[in-house]
């Protein structure tokens, strides 16, 4: 079962359930600005395919509730600035 994570790893944007949001195969989740303009739907940290992840149910989603455990890459992903 997908863990559904709560943020983009890139821009740390909220990614709640129901948001249109992007992953590989290893569940890397990005928001679509950083998905498909940045980082050209190829996931920055195993080089595969990023496509839409799918949409949780509400009464699924009631019974299996999405992570809470916000996920960062430690560098930045291309085409971001570095952290100060």
């Amino acid at each position: 079962m997908l863990s559904l994570r709560p943020n983009c790893e890139c821009c740390d944007a909220d990614l709640p359930a129901a948001a249109i949001a992007y992953i590989c195969t290893f569940e890397c989740t990005f928001c679509p600005a950083c998905a498909v303009d940045r980082l050209g739907s190829t996931c920055p940290n195993c080089a595969g395919e990023l496509v839409r992840r799918p949409v949780r149910p509400a009464a699924a989603l009631a019974r299996f509730p999405a992570q809470t455990e916000r996920h960062l890459r430690q560098e930045p992903c291309p085409g971001q600035p570095a952290a100060s």
